[in-house]
């Protein structure tokens, strides 16, 4: 009996092939709007991920100021090199330690100019964050030290000011600091927060302080745990020594935040898991909208077949098999528009993935919950119309014109 509905379900869609595709509409569009945004969202999350791990899983920061609440205020000391040092010499287990200052600053050589971000670190700021060398070289611990005027670009740099020519030994201005390019970062591209990784020069901390910026601060200090070493530790030991350096009272809060890149990529990943969810939950409305318009062309197609309802009563045909009969035209309705949806989402999924440059990350429990979930609405949207059909008087229905 199952197969003769369907039988019965597949020739009448194809009889109305036109009203069939246009009530499967709401559907698609449902399916494979939710599809393409948990896709997206998923790629999102993991391209976040990836970035994040890059730095390297062992990565602290230490910055100024405190994590901000109701009656607080960020303002406290800054850093100086001192205080690198000291976590360099008294924190055990580190890999690497590199104070940071930054600015922004315009870069000239020649007739070019562009505005840029200078950060002024030591030797061992490319190890903290993975920073590697396309040409050239670092430079050493001995121009570190001394303040040397050398720097190192990133693409983006090289790219607005030499054009095609070779940066390497060539002497480029930042205010009034003439540095010579002795590196050239490896491109990195955008970061999860979409800066520009590579529009960057980096120069010796030292020559920062005394050339760029006239002081002694620093903002912020990067920390590279060992490999197997706990950064929970790490963080504790770093904190009770700042505050001792800082002469913080026993009862007064720290005036400095150290943040571990783990706590940084769970905030991340959830805000995007978060934004994936409601974005999903948004495009499910149009399924239900897609369930709607199922109903209504039933009833309309009980009231075409008024007729053809009444002749099958009347020579036999039970109630529960035109009840079936409905609503296997309801499923099916419901089921290819989601099957049409789910490949419509996994090619446009593709193309935007490709255009927006996230990892294609498709999501088969998701794809299988939207299939479901349209053959669901079906159901649910398509039994008033077959229960009114299966309830219909037969003498009525033969009077029906």
């Amino acid at each position: 009996m199952l197969s003769v509905a369907f039988r019965l379900a597949f020739r009448e869609l194809q009889r109305n092939l036109l009203r069939s595709v246009l009530t499967m509409l709401g559907i698609i569009i449902g399916v494979a709007a939710v599809i393409v945004l948990v896709t997206l969202g998923s790629g999102a999350t993991q391209q976040v991920t990836q970035q994040i791990a890059s730095l390297g899983s062992n990565l602290l920061m230490v910055s100024v100021g405190k994590r901000m609440g109701p009656g607080q205020s960020s303002s406290a000391p800054v850093f100086k090199l001192a205080d690198a040092e000291a976590i360099a010499r008294e924190v055990p287990d580190l890999m690497a330690v590199a104070p940071q200052a930054s600015s922004s600053s315009t870069a000239i050589y020649a007739n070019e100019n562009w505005g840029t971000t200078v950060t002024g670190s030591n030797e061992q700021y490319f190890t903290v964050n993975n920073r590697q060398i396309a040409d050239g070289r670092v430079f050493t611990a001995g121009e570190a030290r001394s303040g040397a005027a050398v720097c190192i670009i990133g693409d983006t740099v090289r790219s607005k000011l030499f054009g095609g020519q070779n940066p390497l030994g060539a002497r480029m201005r930042l205010q009034k600091l003439s540095c010579e390019v002795i590196g050239l970062l490896k491109a990195k591209g955008q970061s999860s927060m979409g800066t520009d990784q590579d529009d960057i020069v980096i120069v010796p901390l030292r020559t920062f302080q005394r050339r760029i910026a006239g002081n002694n601060d620093v903002s912020l200090i990067q920390v590279s745990a060992g490999d197997g070493v706990s950064t929970d530790e790490i963080k504790l030991a770093m904190q009770r020594m700042l505050r001792v350096r800082r002469h913080l009272a026993a009862d007064e809060d720290d005036n400095f935040n150290v943040m571990d890149m783990k706590e940084i990529a769970t905030m991340l990943s959830g805000t995007t898991q978060m934004m994936t969810s409601l974005l999903g939950a948004v495009a499910a409305v149009s399924l239900l909208v897609g369930g709607i318009g199922i109903m209504n062309i039933m009833l309309v197609s009980v009231t075409e077949r008024t007729r053809e309802i009444g002749i099958r009563l009347a020579i036999g045909a039970l109630e529960n098999e035109i009840l079936l009969q409905f609503l296997v035209e309801a499923v099916v309705l419901s089921s290819t528009g989601g099957l049409i949806g789910i490949v419509l989402a996994l090619i446009s999924s593709s193309l935007l993935a490709a255009v927006l440059q996230v990892p294609l990350v498709f999501n088969l429990p998701v794809i299988a919950i939207a299939f479901a979930f349209s053959a669901t609405v079906g159901i649910v949207f398509g039994y008033v119309p077959a229960r009114k059909a299966a309830r219909m008087d037969p003498i009525e229905a033969l009077r029906h014109e």
